[in-house]
């Protein structure tokens, strides 16, 4: 199979012919039709995980067929149409026997513990607990979106915010995560307030539902501009982007009682951000981690989506080929572009 390869961190990143894999026992082989290109990618490709081992395939949110399965599997067939979070669990630990498959003690993680999406082909284990079947309703372009940004918005802005209607929620850096936060939050009725760097994506933040936006970069103070324009504070603040600038003023901008969701990965000199834990005693604030989503609790999504209530499409700003994203991925980490890129010529 034709794969995208680097082998040393920060290093080239060249397009291989590498030997095809081959599925575990309760395992799966997926042809892949398109992958995601996430920032979590460029931070694997950077070194700032230094379990990955080289060399190295990227790529941990896809969509494809299933192209061949291991003698345990029992839910999937060969030509299934799939997609999976970019979260995979063990199955058997006991974050997974209490449904906690995206916190899982033994987890694996497409591009990450082992080659990934950037290919032709992609291994995925536990396949019966890590595999969503597609609706028909949704291609293959759209649900790559799904399994990394898409999901773990959702999960951060319905299950751990809590998110309801005519709440103020700020989101922090609009790349593919908050853009996929802004969206879901307007579709629950949620007043979003989008802080960027980007005026064009500050203009698409409002084309997917925000009330306002705030180019970081021309207002010396977010915290308060955010105050201003919800009446006293948000009452759920999302961290999209995962730098101490953001998570302080994410939390600094809450209303009493308000909650924080760190969503973006916090890494290098941001891995201990300075916290205003003064307001978080005062003003009972709650911090929450939200990573991923399991499989297991795509439905409601998928439902969203098939019934028009939410439009992870329109998240899309160009697609790709794979020699493209030799180039392109290095380049993340430039602002240069709204919206997400996807993979679909191999």
């Amino acid at each position: 199979m034709k794969a995208a390869i680097y082998e040393t961190f920060q290093g080239p990143i060249t397009i291989q012919n590498v030997k095809d894999p081959t599925p575990k026992k309760h395992g799966v082989i997926i042809s892949v039709k398109a992958t995601g290109m996430c920032r979590s990618d460029w931070h694997g490709w950077m070194g700032h995980d230094r379990d990955i081992e080289l060399p190295n395939v990227p790529g941990h949110e896809f969509s494809g067929i299933v192209a061949s399965v291991g003698k345990n599997v029992k839910h999937f067939k060969i030509g299934d149409r799939v997609t999976s979070p970019f979260v995979c669990g063990c199955g058997s630990c006991g974050q997974c026997l209490s449904g906690n498959h995206q916190v899982c003690d033994h987890q694996s993680q497409p591009g990450f513990t082992h080659w990934g999406s950037f290919a032709e082909y992609v291994a995925l284990d536990h396949a019966d607990i890590n595999l969503v079947k597609l609706p028909e309703e949704i291609n293959f372009i759209t649900a790559a979106l799904l399994g990394c940004r898409f999901i773990t918005s959702f999960r951060a802005v319905v299950e751990q915010g809590k998110v309801s209607g005519g709440q103020y929620v700020a989101i922090h850096g609009c790349g593919g995560v908050g853009l996929s936060a802004i969206m879901i939050a307007h579709a629950l009725g949620a007043q979003v307030i989008a802080i960027d760097i980007n005026d064009e994506t500050l203009d698409l933040a409002k084309k997917l539902g925000a009330i306002a936006t705030i180019n970081a970069t021309q207002n010396p103070d977010i915290v308060e501009q955010v105050k201003t324009l919800t009446n006293g504070g948000a009452h759920v603040s999302i961290d999209a982007l995962g730098s101490s600038i953001t998570c302080f003023n994410s939390i600094a901008n809450l209303r009493k009682r308000g909650k924080h969701i760190q969503v973006g990965l916090m890494t290098g000199n941001h891995q201990h951000a300075k916290v205003p834990m003064d307001k978080v005693l005062a003003n009972e604030l709650e911090i929450i981690g939200s990573h991923g989503m399991q499989a297991y609790r795509y439905t409601e999504m998928l439902e969203m989506i098939k019934n028009g209530k939410l439009h992870p499409e329109k998240l899309i700003e160009k697609t790709i080929s794979l020699n493209e994203s030799t180039i392109a991925l290095p380049n993340m980490n430039k602002f240069d572009h709204k919206g997400v890129w996807v993979i679909d010529s191999f």
